[in-house]
């Protein structure tokens, strides 16, 4: 389905060297080639994959201005007026060729990976699931840690009421009352030091993902290249040369629109002045916006060229404690005891024969059982840390339902003195 997205095209002219003429039409960018199709005939002229690639180059000549070159198999494709500019253009285009031909480096053995279809898919899933669970865990423990810091506030709080309640009371006796301002003192020197804590805490967060990025600034036309980074309290956008562009801390971002897998906008309203607004575009999207929508959930939209990417990522993983796991320990069985049926007595012969010729071998046997054992760990992590906030969350209320009924009973006993 991804292949057949189109991420953006762009109204252009393009050499037809045939007929030594230029055509009028439009360049389209998929996540994995390059197509041209004429504007009157409606004909498909140019269809390459990224990987054939070799150059993409802005050039000019004395006959054709502000023109985009790409060599491909020795073929060079000339187009010209871009819109809305070649710079735009180049810099996508560059950005996903470039993105294409990493994530190609590693298949060169694809005719030996062929031989282990069901163990690779399966290695790929645990590690993708793996992944995903850590960066839930990082989220979690940041979102502990800011727990632990409104408790501590709160204990701050009380303490504070306690002095204030020391205070009324001594503006409540009278004059020959023998006990003076002692009673208040001891908890006031703690106070540094609390601050200290929490000051310490916040400057404590990790880095979940950091992927390329085509930033947009607003309704800008121009376009240029940076870095997106997903921070366990927020996130930041930066340049080439990690300069931070713009920081959003959590409860600063508003919304997030997922127009296609590739292509988000993040906004921060204001009001009396414009909005705060960033379009990003990467080839590497796809990883960043399932952590996108575990942290902004309640914020995060997907417009409608991106809900079958949404419907898609989400069915085969709705149950990672079902599906995956009893896919792979129920091959891992296959591998340790090949003489029996991994499915048991209620699967059908031609499931039976379709993993009889899938087995996994040994060393992919011993990686999955690794990759299981950690995802076991860290499912029993999450599990706690899950618990911890809800009895903490619990606390929170409790705190502050006792602080409320603390400030009333004081205001009523201020309102007494006066």
């Amino acid at each position: 389905m991804n292949e057949e997205i189109r991420i953006h095209s762009w109204p252009c002219s393009y050499y037809l060297d045939t007929s030594k003429q230029w055509v009028s039409g439009r360049l389209s960018l998929t996540p994995v080639a390059i197509k041209f199709t004429a504007d009157k005939t409606g004909e498909l002229l140019i269809n390459f994959h990224l990987s054939g690639i070799s150059e993409i180059k802005k050039e000019s000549s004395n006959l054709i201005f502000s023109s985009l070159t790409i060599l491909e198999k020795n073929t060079k494709h000339w187009f010209s007026s871009l819109q809305p500019n070649r710079n735009v253009v180049f810099n996508i285009l560059e950005h996903f060729w470039r993105e294409q031909l990493l994530s190609n480096q590693g298949t060169g053995a694809e005719a030996g990976a062929l031989q282990s279809t069901k163990g690779k898919e399966l290695t790929g899933l645990l590690a993708g699931s793996q992944k995903r669970l850590e960066d839930t865990a990082k989220v979690l423990h940041y979102q502990g840690e800011q727990f632990d810091n409104i408790m501590r506030g709160l204990n701050k709080i009380e303490g504070d009421m306690d002095v204030a309640d020391r205070l009324l009371t001594e503006l409540e006796s009278p004059s020959w009352w023998p006990f003076s301002s002692k009673l208040w003192k001891a908890p006031l020197e703690a106070k540094p030091k609390e601050t200290a804590t929490v000051s310490d805490s916040k400057n404590q967060e990790g880095i979940i993902i950091r992927i390329p990025v085509i930033i947009t600034h607003r309704t800008d036309s121009n376009v240029k290249p940076g870095k997106l980074t997903l921070l366990a309290s927020g996130l930041e956008i930066s340049d080439c040369n990690s300069q931070i562009i713009h920081r959003f801390e959590s409860k600063d971002v508003d919304d997030i629109r997922v127009h296609t897998p590739y292509e988000i906008s993040i906004r921060q309203r204001f009001i009396g002045k414009p909005d705060t607004s960033y379009r990003l575009l990467s080839a590497k999207m796809p990883e960043a916006i399932p952590i996108l929508e575990m942290q902004f959930s309640k914020k995060i939209q997907f417009l409608e060229d991106a809900l079958g990417f949404a419907g898609a990522r989400k069915s085969p993983q709705v149950d990672l404690g079902t599906s995956i796991w009893q896919a792979a320990t129920g091959l891992l069985g296959g591998v340790m005891q090949p003489e029996s049926p991994v499915g048991g007595e209620g699967m059908d012969s031609e499931q039976v024969q379709l993993q009889s010729h899938e087995k996994i071998s040994e060393s992919e046997a011993k990686e999955l059982k690794q990759i299981l054992k950690k995802l076991k760990g860290l499912a029993l992590e999450t599990e706690a840390e899950l618990e911890r906030q809800d009895e903490a969350l619990d606390s929170i209320t409790t705190s502050v339902d006792r602080a409320t009924l603390n400030i009333d009973k004081q205001n009523r006993r201020i309102k007494k003195l006066t």
